[in-house]
């Protein structure tokens, strides 16, 4: 893991992943610029490539399925395993951050709620989201609610997610999710000064 952080430069890490199941790697800047996302799970890059953008945030993932295909389960943990684990060394001792955020996104039907507090503690929480298919193109739907579990738990951070109206199609609820989830992200990881954001003096 390769980690530059502070004001004065761009908070970055650097993930490698490898298990008998998956390859992961993860290059995450906490700056905007470029996104390149390739995985086996096309929904999924496109859920990827719109949480990085909305958290301001650039760099690349690149996954791959060593077991061949059978099902994306691990593919997709193993991805926000190491995502979460690069923003929590790209956020360093998280001092100066603004530490929470939040964010309420519509998409036509849709309507997603995000809250995040990036203090250090995991725990996750994830209402509605009544998927009317499976499947959400060749990502599994039931993935989605686990998608936050893992953020939130390799990420060090809470994350509150609710889809608020399900509305009457799947891709827009996921899609509302992820650009909330990435607002909330990019609200809280937003560097503001050099004090820390508890009354006990830390965030851990």
């Amino acid at each position: 893991m390769l980690i530059v952080q502070g004001a004065g430069g761009v908070r970055r890490a650097e993930v490698r992943r490898e298990t008998r199941e998956t390859r992961i790697y993860v290059n995450l800047a906490l700056a905007p610029g470029s996104i390149k996302v390739l995985t086996p799970i096309k929904f999924l890059n496109h859920m990827l490539e719109t949480l990085i953008f909305y958290m301001n945030a650039s760099g690349e993932v690149v996954a791959e399925d060593l077991r061949g295909g059978f099902d994306d389960h691990h593919v997709v943990e193993d991805i926000f395993i190491a995502l979460g684990m690069a923003i929590d060394k790209a956020l360093g001792d998280r001092v100066g951050i603004r530490r929470f955020g939040w964010s309420m996104v519509p998409m036509d039907d849709a309507l997603a709620v995000t809250s995040v507090d990036l203090g250090g503690r995991a725990y996750w929480v994830f209402r509605g989201g009544s998927f009317i298919g499976e499947r959400i193109g060749d990502l599994t739907s039931q993935m989605i609610p686990h998608i936050v579990r893992t953020l939130a738990t390799y990420s060090r951070s809470t994350i509150h997610a609710e889809i608020r109206w399900g509305g009457e199609n799947d891709h827009h609820m996921a899609e509302a999710l992820f650009k909330s989830l990435g607002l909330s992200m990019a609200q809280a990881m937003e560097y503001v000064d050099d004090s820390v954001r508890s009354l006990k003096g830390g965030v851990m």
